[in-house]
């Protein structure tokens, strides 16, 4: 199949960015999804010097890498959130501006501005990435969450994005929004409402992530059917639930990895997601774009770990019949 497969670096922040592209390489991947992580990527430099783009681009070159998309998770997870409740987990993205929330979201605004162009000048077309929520912290109606505070903060949504779209526009750059919770849209019917609050507006799909979709019991191949001219990008991650009695579908405050939890994310096939009928309905809708392994297996070495995943996908990575089947 031509789609390619590639590796997301947030999970190898760590790793200084040519390393890793040896490593990446080593493992089998065809190019790095290429987040704002460690050094990988300064995206005011990338947006404001041409000189920094073209090295990120010829680093990938030398190790016969390609870039299909960049990810910037953690600075549009700051635009979202509601700075009126202090958050101080967000001070771990923008160390520089701790205990400023409303700092930190001016900070990701001109991020993300600076996103659209840094796209353009590496030379690609979609930029992946999380909105955050100023509403995730009242999912659960009680105390009761009334209507109107649930449309007041999609307006607000709209509004703090809207001028960050209008930027992508200009750079012809799609933005693949990863639908998880924590973010406003963290399921099926969150995720309708927020392309209908947006007016089904080009710029913004989905950057398709199965494994937050799985453990809360949404089908990721309907999400593919129901959303087909949105799915912009797609992430190759795994989660097992492993409910016994006592775990809860919430975590219960329990770290990642921790076995006790009722779910955690595996190395890919080592899960519940079935990723073949994923295949499938990517094949219907005609994806042709980037296959990108976010790894994530607390149980696992990661070295291990991603060069499997991307053995798995490659296998895994089959084309539509192009013959008459009857």
């Amino acid at each position: 199949m031509s789609r390619p497969v590639t590796l997301f670096s947030g999970q190898w922040a760590d790793m200084p960015f040519e390393k890793l592209c040896e490593k990446a390489k080593s493992y089998g991947y065809d190019g790095i999804e290429l987040a704002v992580c460690g050094d990988h990527l300064d995206l005011k430099m990338a947006a404001t010097d041409t000189s920094y783009a073209e090295e990120r681009k010829n680093i990938l070159k030398n190790y016969g890498l390609k870039l299909w998309a960049i990810g910037t998770h953690i600075i549009g997870q700051c635009i979202g959130v509601n700075t009126d409740s202090y958050d101080p987990r967000m001070d771990a993205f923008a160390p520089s501006l701790a205990g400023k929330p409303e700092e930190i979201r001016k900070w990701a605004v001109q991020q993300m501005k600076y996103a659209a162009v840094a796209a353009k000048n590496l030379g690609v077309k979609i930029v992946t990435g999380l909105m955050g929520s100023p509403i995730w912290g009242y999912w659960y109606s009680f105390p009761q969450t009334s209507e109107q505070l649930i449309d007041d903060n999609y307006k607000k949504t709209i509004a703090l994005w809207s001028p960050i779209f209008d930027d992508f526009d200009k750079n012809g750059i799609k933005f693949a929004l990863e639908v998880q919770p924590s973010g406003i849209a963290f399921d099926f019917y969150s995720a309708e409402r927020l392309l209908k609050e947006f007016k089904n507006r080009k710029t913004i799909g989905f950057n398709l992530d199965p494994s937050h979709l799985i453990w809360q019991g949404v089908n990721p191949n309907i999400f593919i059917r129901e959303f087909t001219s949105k799915i912009f990008h797609v992430h190759m991650k795994d989660t097992a639930v492993t409910l016994d009695g006592k775990s809860g579908i919430l975590g219960s405050f329990l770290a990642f990895g921790d076995v006790r939890r009722g779910w955690n994310f595996r190395s890919l096939g080592h899960g519940d997601v079935d990723f073949e009928n994923l295949i499938r309905e990517l094949n219907s809708i005609n994806y042709k774009g980037p296959l990108s392994v976010d790894w994530a297996d607390a149980g696992m070495n990661r070295e291990i770990g991603a060069k499997e995943s991307c053995e798995f996908v490659k296998n895994i990575n089959f084309s539509p019949t192009d013959v008459d089947s009857e």
